[in-house]
């Protein structure tokens, strides 16, 4: 695959867990976002050949809209929001089961290699975590250690927490 050449937006909004910003293309696909103020941070995460040439300010549209319905209660809202991230076939499938992860209460690392088809890839699964650029519209937040310790989060176990509590509570 090659570079692209084409320019990707970025927005940025205030939540009560910090700021959060995400990058996306002209059609609103999210490629890269998370709890941060710094664009150029998040297009460092985006895969060198989908991460294009240029990032502008724009209006977030639908994308900002889904993170502050988030918030405001839709905890499906990011789902609804189309992502693109490429990699090999194992975390292309972890990323997609992890779409398909509902709020409520966390899933485990394994669990989630047996929702991407491979039970015995638990490494991959934390890879896959570790690894995704488009927090909160692939949830990654939502997957523990078995036992229920947090395990990482790239924007900091205080942010996960408050996520999961939030996914918790409304799914109670």
């Amino acid at each position: 695959m090659t570079t692209t050449s084409q320019t990707l937006g970025w927005a940025g909004v205030d939540t009560p867990d910090g700021r959060f910003t995400a990058i996306f293309d002209d059609d609103g696909v999210v490629y890269a976002s998370g709890w941060t103020d710094d664009p150029a941070y998040l297009h460092n995460l985006v895969a060198p050949s989908l991460r294009g040439e240029t990032l502008v300010e724009r209006d977030g549209g639908e994308v900002i809209a889904a993170v502050e319905a988030y918030y405001a209660g839709d905890l499906d809202a990011p789902s609804r929001i189309r992502v693109r991230q490429t990699s090999g076939p194992f975390l292309t499938a972890a990323w997609a089961a992890l779409r398909q992860v509902p709020a409520g209460p966390p899933v485990t690392y394994t669990e989630l290699a047996e929702l991407a088809g491979n039970p015995a890839a638990i490494r991959g699964a934390a890879s896959c975590c570790a690894r995704n650029a488009a927090a909160l519209f692939v949830p990654c937040h939502r997957v523990v250690r078995i036992g229920g310790a947090l395990g990482g989060f790239r924007y900091g176990l205080d942010v996960k927490q408050s996520l999961i509590d939030r996914e918790v509570a409304a799914a109670a």
